[in-house]
């Protein structure tokens, strides 16, 4: 299938030529057209599927006839993910010629500019749920008028953290609207909150969001808790990684972790939600143009950023849910080239081996550091 069966403007057609996309994914094929008849729709579609766009091109297919009013809003867990969903309706606005304006939202900014952005009245919101529900509440957010609600990495925007504000944000606008949650995994608790929220609708899966290439190689070493992070620097040294992304959810450990790197001559830094705004922003840019090799991140900071070139993902932070390694292993190995997984773990984090193992078919080989080198565990 080509865009141009996919019933979209010209214009927007265009657009997508303009970044050189000619062909739509699996996932963007299967929503578009139901999106269009405003149907409610749960997803699931794998890390780099093309779901930003998938869930966007239809947006901008139903709401071209320009109106200056709030029409979308589309929730986000993260700054980053929400910068790259306004940069997208930046680009399709630019290059397709349909004027839509998008505004980003978020909670750890200054409200008087963003109620001052929002006096130009844009036609997407993207942002983060707290906050949002704080600008309708005082009405500076007309909640009234929105037809389409994203939720985006809907699985982390339904744990318990979240999804008071996700449903208050919801129970703001009319009952006609339209529900679209989008994630790479949608386990099953979050599909039972999802369709409490919604009307009546449809659950996709993309089937090959369960499976990790055969071209990635698994590897993990079993090492005291304590001895991680520098286990950690001698296996960076060791296997001299092109580009690396390394997963640490505590934030004293990653601050240590790149510290430590930083010291031995690595190049590298950190990502995490502490991070000053420009700091996290100077990290991720420097590693997408290469002029860092290393980037250190928590699952949730890394959520939504996609990066090029990436052959070895290190796992310090060894995650309870497959799915979520599913997501750090995917990092790797893309576009049919090699990629490594090396998982740094204790005895008592053995278990989650083996329920990779078994839950995606792979093998994760036990190794060893003997005299500088990698050997058999």
């Amino acid at each position: 299938m080509e865009f141009s069966d996919m019933n979209f403007e010209k214009g927007l057609i265009a657009a997508l030529e303009s970044q050189r996309i000619k062909k739509p994914t699996k996932v963007q094929e299967a929503v578009s057209e139901k999106i269009l008849l405003h149907k409610d729709l749960i997803v699931q579609s794998e890390t780099g599927s093309g779901k930003t766009l998938a869930y966007l091109l239809p947006i901008f297919e139903k709401y071209k006839e320009i109106v200056k009013t709030n029409q979308v809003i589309v929730l986000v867990p993260t700054h980053e993910l929400a910068m790259q969903v306004h940069r997208q309706v930046e680009l399709l606005a630019k290059y397709s010629l349909i004027s839509i304006k998008s505004a980003v939202i978020m909670g750890d900014v200054n409200i008087e500019r963003q109620i001052l952005k929002l006096k130009e009245k844009p036609q997407i919101i993207i942002g983060t749920a707290g906050r949002i529900l704080e600008l309708i509440k005082k009405k500076k957010i007309a909640a009234h008028t929105v037809k389409t609600i994203v939720i985006d990495e809907a699985d982390k925007l339904l744990d318990k953290n979240n999804i008071e504000h996700v449903k208050a944000v919801i129970k703001c606008t009319m009952r006609d609207r339209q529900l679209l949650f989008f994630s790479a995994s949608m386990p099953e608790n979050a599909i039972i909150s999802a369709k409490q929220m919604w009307n009546e609708g449809e659950v996709l899966r993309m089937t090959s969001s369960e499976k990790i290439p055969a071209n990635i190689e698994h590897i993990y070493l079993v090492v005291e808790r304590r001895d991680k992070l520098e286990t950690l620097r001698k296996l960076v040294r060791m296997l001299k990684a092109k580009k690396a992304m390394v997963f640490i959810n505590k934030v004293s450990d990653i601050e240590e972790a790149t510290q430590k790197l930083v010291f031995h001559g690595f190049k590298a830094e950190c990502i995490h939600g502490s991070n000053l705004k420009e700091d996290r922003k100077r990290a991720i840019d420097s590693f997408k143009k290469n002029k860092i090799k290393y980037l250190i991140a928590t699952d949730i900071a890394a959520r939504g950023l996609h990066f090029e070139g990436i052959d070895t993902v290190f796992h310090i932070s060894i995650p309870e849910d497959p799915m979520d390694y599913l997501h750090r292993a995917g990092r790797t190995g893309r576009n049919g080239s090699t990629g490594r997984n090396v998982l740094i773990i204790t005895k008592e984090e053995l278990p989650r081996i083996k329920l990779y193992q078994k839950t995606f078919g792979i093998n994760i080989i036990p190794k060893k550091m003997y005299q500088g080198k990698l050997v058999r565990g």
